[in-house]
């Protein structure tokens, strides 16, 4: 077979490369899958701090429900918790959307966003957490998602302005200070 048979055979009959998932330039432009069926339209916290925060059912992090609720109910208004349910540390969210949200609301009585199951790292990372993970995007810093409940903090002009570790529990001091900021 000739060369110009071989790269004609490839034009018309080789499915095309999977094109890129386009990240979105601010956080504002996510619109993403809510556990409930509809859409959580990040537009509409313009003018509020958003903390993202990857979740899992079966963790020793997963008590932080509690005071992630006491917090999303303490700063109303200022503060918008979004938590992103996800399976890749040690197989801690096995279930489906619906059996998340019925744990979530009846162990910890979760009012915050809640977006259906993701990937938070990896090949099949949701393009979410590769514009808060990557500086390209983020204009902060790169960063790993080390474990479940690792924060991300976005100020009121929809930039990320920190990042805090799975264990640090979501009423610590360095956290309140950020978001009372």
């Amino acid at each position: 077979m000739t060369l110009s048979f071989l790269l004609l055979f490839n034009f018309f009959f080789m499915p095309p490369a999977p094109a890129a998932t386009e990240i979105p330039k601010t956080i504002y432009e996510f619109k993403v899958p809510a556990l409930d069926g509809s859409t959580i339209d990040f537009s509409k916290f313009k003018g509020k701090k958003i903390m993202i925060v990857n979740t899992a059912s079966q963790c020793g992090n997963t008590p932080q429900y509690e005071d992630m609720e006491k917090m999303y109910e303490k700063y109303k208004g200022k503060l918008v918790i979004v938590g992103f349910p996800a399976n890749d540390f040690g197989a801690q969210e096995p279930g489906s959307n619906q059996e998340i949200a019925t744990f979530c609301k009846k162990n910890y009585s979760v009012s915050f966003p809640m977006a259906s199951k993701i990937t938070v790292k990896g090949e099949g990372m949701a393009p979410i957490y590769q514009w808060l993970t990557k500086k390209e995007h983020n204009k902060l810093k790169d960063s790993e998602v080390k474990w479940n409940f690792q924060k991300y903090l976005i100020n009121e002009k929809g930039e990320l302005v920190a990042v805090f570790e799975p264990r640090t529990k979501p009423n610590s001091p360095e956290i309140i200070a950020a978001i009372e900021k």
